[in-house]
């Protein structure tokens, strides 16, 4: 499952017991991406409303496509508020191989921005502004509508 956190995530300590979790187990590469809130347009941070059961359903089908090439995925992310210069994001791959692993992990945080069902606030004056300029339509989603 994913690993849901309150606020900025703890990077150091996350990575530190994934590693833990799978240095012992014979995989030859373990690819991470950090995701970084950056200083821009004048917001003080962001901040995220998850829908959890979606957003599980995404990761499990994205574990089974990794399961093919036996490679293992492991994903954080942050509820609520993350201020700037922190992570709200930390995905990683494991592998036997690097290549696998490399194209994964490109593969599914490409995915995840486009995919996860995650929405995203812009933090401004302390208040929550909805980023609708960054935001898309997720496949599926919305009222379907019966043609008559």
């Amino acid at each position: 499952m994913v690993e849901l956190h309150n606020g900025s995530l703890h990077v150091n300590t996350i990575l530190a017991d994934w590693y833990a979790k799978i240095s012992d187990k014979n995989y030859g590469a373990f690819i991470p991406f950090v995701g970084i809130v950056r200083d821009e347009d004048g917001i003080e941070g962001l901040s995220f409303d998850i829908y959890e059961p979606i957003l599980n359903n995404w990761f499990n089908a994205w574990q089974e496509r990794a399961k093919a090439q036996d490679a293992y995925l492991l994903m954080a992310h942050s509820r609520g508020d993350v201020p700037n210069h922190t992570s709200s994001y930390i995905a990683a791959v494991v592998s036997p191989k690097r290549k696998v692993a490399l194209k994964m992990i490109n593969d599914f945080v490409e995915d995840f921005k486009a995919n996860a069902p995650i929405w995203k606030y812009d933090l401004v004056d302390g208040k929550r502004v909805y980023a609708k300029e960054r935001s898309h339509v997720l496949s599926g989603s919305g009222l379907l509508k019966a043609d008559v």
